[in-house]
């Protein structure tokens, strides 16, 4: 059984930073190309950043420089630290498998900017 939980977000101010985390179970975490998704109501739930199995990493360009995304196989963890945060990073940020996600996504973290 596929299970993703989301953790680590807040409200923090403008340029602050925060550290995400996704716990995963049910699935062949190490073998997996996984990704950070974020939504924001009225829109789609798009990805800003993922990292293959290998440890290769991309992310969408409003985010390149200020986030890293990271994993450890052993712990079937995956992180975000997210660097110099501004109003535009709120959302509800969520983790799954990039490319063909999983239908069971977890409940999410909210991340607050306050500017």
């Amino acid at each position: 059984q596929v299970q993703l939980v989301e953790s680590g977000g807040g409200l923090v101010q403008a340029g602050g930073s925060l550290r995400l985390s996704c716990a995963a179970s049910g699935i062949p975490f190490s073998l997996m190309p996984m990704g950070w998704y974020r939504q924001v109501p009225g829109k789609e739930r798009d990805v800003v950043a993922r990292i293959l199995s290998g440890g290769s990493t991309d992310y969408v360009d409003s985010v390149k420089g200020r986030f890293t995304i990271s994993r450890d196989n052993a712990k079937n963890t995956m992180y975000l630290q997210m660097y110099s945060l501004k109003p535009e990073d709120t959302a509800v940020y969520y983790c799954n498998r990039v490319n063909n996600p999983y239908n069971t996504w977890g409940q999410g973290t909210q991340v607050t900017v306050a500017s």
